[in-house]
């Protein structure tokens, strides 16, 4: 069931589908849906990995930590995080506190084989991305864990077949009772 607030935070490893997961759910829900780092870069007018080259990690998260508040104070949205927004003890704090969260769950293989081409990811511009990997979801995902309403596996499904299981845990049926 989703929390009175009405907003619903996707959590999760990058390669996750958080993006793609949560335009499909948000479309479902007749909710909006918000990208957190879309829309860094969309108020900022660069991209993330300019984002860490110029401020480092630190300045990404402080900013990402903003955003988040920002958008979770809407009723009815989908809020795709990235990957490390978790990291934060305030950002876990709020968005346990301003809505439903959602871990989409996937293994590290999975993550190597969806991320494998992509160049816009600053943590995985590395030798070895498959031990960065490794490593983000050794610390990374006791803290999904520890804030996730639901758990949904992603490995080897399509978007429409998670979104079906979500919908269902969340009891989209009876959202038109509740908004």
């Amino acid at each position: 069931m989703i929390k009175k607030s009405g907003a619903v935070f996707l959590v999760g490893p990058m390669g996750a589908g958080k993006s793609t997961i949560g335009r499909l759910l948000a479309d479902t829900l007749r909710f909006d849906f918000r990208d957190v780092d879309r829309e860094i870069e969309e108020r900022s007018g660069v991209d993330i990995p300019w984002i860490f080259d110029m401020e480092g990690e630190e300045g990404f998260r402080d900013r990402e930590e903003s955003m988040l508040a920002e958008l979770s104070d809407a009723a009815q949205v989908v809020i795709s995080t990235g990957g490390g927004a978790v990291l934060r003890s305030d950002s876990r704090k709020l968005m346990v506190a301003k809505g439903t969260v959602i871990y989409l769950k996937t293994s590290v293989d999975e993550q190597i084989r969806r991320t494998a081409r992509d160049r816009k990811r600053p943590l995985l511009q590395t030798g070895d991305p498959a031990t960065t990997l490794r490593n983000l979801m050794a610390l990374r995902e006791p803290l999904y864990e520890e804030i996730a309403d639901y758990t949904v596996l992603t490995d080897n499904r399509t978007p429409k077949s998670v979104v079906q299981e979500l919908c269902s845990q969340l009891g989209a049926d009876d959202l038109s009772a509740q908004y």
